[in-house]
């Protein structure tokens, strides 16, 4: 139960939340599953109408916070029909058009939503039909506006049921992809390798630990599997707090793609160490657990909380600096620094299925210009023979390989220092002919499509010349 303190019934038609006064929601209330529902369409309308972060709805701190009062079961039904309706939103867009012959009646636009989230249950979800039918038709008639098209939502959505195979197959480059990004990764990658990564991006993302030590005790323990990169990947779903060894702080949750680019900055004990932008902490962790005197710097004092309690639970130490990574100054240089950069995100959708919805192609120019500000003060702040690892959670080259080849252009005293896959455990398929690290989502197939894949992140090492 959350201590978030309830809306009032007028705050919560304010914020568009559906039934918008007491006695609907009260009404609401008396029907088993239908408060789910209802959380569920509203949390989808918040991310593809208002633009919001999947993960922060569903926060306590969201405002509104629409699983409030939930016990966990209906807390945890809310969230796999909106993570399912945001991750194939497009593909459900496309069954109601189609469905929807003279489209959605002006005066309901927030029909929309009900119909999202009972098409992902139908299309997608293990939900029986009937429950997700008569549950969508019981809250559009909870709202004047909607009410006179509960009809309409019950046929359009049997027709759906009649018609699931047809529509459960859509191609997700091209439907569940917004255009934009499925004709960057053509021209970047390939067709063939966009067709993979939209694919990969419509399944459930692996759960990946970093352990301290014994990785394959770890997975036997765990029931996981060791990666060939040393991350533990769990094939269970058991929540992540009751694991053995979370308490103890034996392994903290980081994507095997995330965990490789502190790794390739091969710190050693006592370095000085900056590790900008870094909440939530995993990178922070790594460096700390190689026994350097890391300092982690960000913006955010609330994300820096965050980091503060997985440092403290992992029993790791850094000293903790709130500040703008383009403009943080010290008096001493650094021996290294992780330069982890605000990006497109990207590489990460199958993590977090809002990012094409929310994010635009005018967004990257912002980025890009953000991401070359704290490179030039990275620089600024290492030793002669200081190494610098700059990398990005995204599949977009100019926040890549095309940031780093026009930052060398301009700083002649900084080279690169290629990754050896021979040498430090990273496959060879993740290295670029220049010596960076590219992973794509789709690499590492797997029979098991929820132990598949990884995130996809392009990291590049540097040297500041003697």
């Amino acid at each position: 139960m959350s201590d978030h303190k309830p809306l009032s019934a007028k705050a919560k038609a304010r914020a568009g939340f559906l039934p918008a006064d007491a006695a609907r929601e009260a009404e609401a209330a008396q029907v088993p599953g239908l408060s789910v529902r209802i959380a569920a369409a509203n949390v989808i309308a918040d991310v593809a109408q208002g633009g919001h972060r999947l993960d922060e709805r569903f926060s306590p701190q969201a405002v509104p916070f629409r699983l409030a009062g939930m016990e966990p079961r209906d807390a945890a039904l809310a969230r796999s029909i909106a993570y399912v309706g945001v991750r194939r939103l497009g593909a459900i867009r496309h069954a109601l058009a189609v469905l929807l012959e003279k489209g959605l009646p002006k005066q309901a636009a927030r029909l929309e939503w009900p119909l999202v989230a009972a098409a992902a249950q139908i299309l997608y979800l293990d939900v029986p039909d009937h429950a997700a039918v008569d549950l969508a038709v019981r809250t559009v008639r909870l709202e004047p506006k909607t009410a006179p098209f509960g009809g309409l939502v019950n046929g359009v959505l049997r027709n759906l049921i009649r018609r699931r195979d047809e529509f459960a197959s859509g191609d997700p480059l091209t439907l569940d992809t917004p255009a934009w990004l499925a004709q960057r990764w053509i021209k970047t990658y390939g067709e063939a390798p966009a067709r993979a990564i939209a694919a990969i991006h419509m399944q459930e993302p692996p759960l990946d630990l970093t352990v301290k030590s014994d990785a394959e005790g770890w997975a036997r323990r765990l029931d996981g599997i060791v990666l060939p990169t040393g991350s533990v990947r769990l094939r269970s779903r058991t929540p992540i707090v009751e694991l053995e060894g979370f308490a103890d702080g034996e392994w903290w949750v980081q994507d095997a793609a995330a965990a490789l680019p502190a790794r390739l900055l091969a710190v050693e004990p006592d370095e000085r160490v900056l590790d900008m932008c870094a909440a939530p902490g995993g990178k922070t962790a790594q460096l700390a657990l190689a026994r350097a005197q890391v300092t982690a710097l960000d913006r955010s004092a609330e994300r820096l909380k965050l980091l503060a309690a997985n440092l403290q639970r992992a029993h790791l130490h850094a000293d903790i600096a709130v500040g703008d990574a383009a403009s943080y100054s010290t008096a001493r240089p650094f021996d290294a620094i992780l330069v982890d950069a605000p990006c497109a995100a990207t590489g990460t959708i199958r993590r977090h299925p809002d990012v094409p919805w929310i994010k635009k192609p005018g967004d990257l120019d912002s980025l890009v210009a953000l991401q070359s500000r704290i490179l030039e003060r990275a620089s600024l702040l290492l030793r002669p023979e200081g190494r610098l690892v700059y990398c990005t959670c995204s599949l977009e080259p100019e926040e890549g390989e095309a940031q780093i080849a026009s930052f060398l252009r301009r700083h002649p005293e900084m080279k690169r220092a290629p990754i050896d896959p021979t040498t430090e455990d990273i496959p060879a398929e993740f290295v670029t002919p220049d010596g960076d690290l590219r992973t794509l989502p789709s690499y590492w197939p797997n029979e098991d499509k929820r132990l598949a894949g990884l995130d996809g992140f392009f990291a590049a090492r540097l040297v500041l010349r003697g």
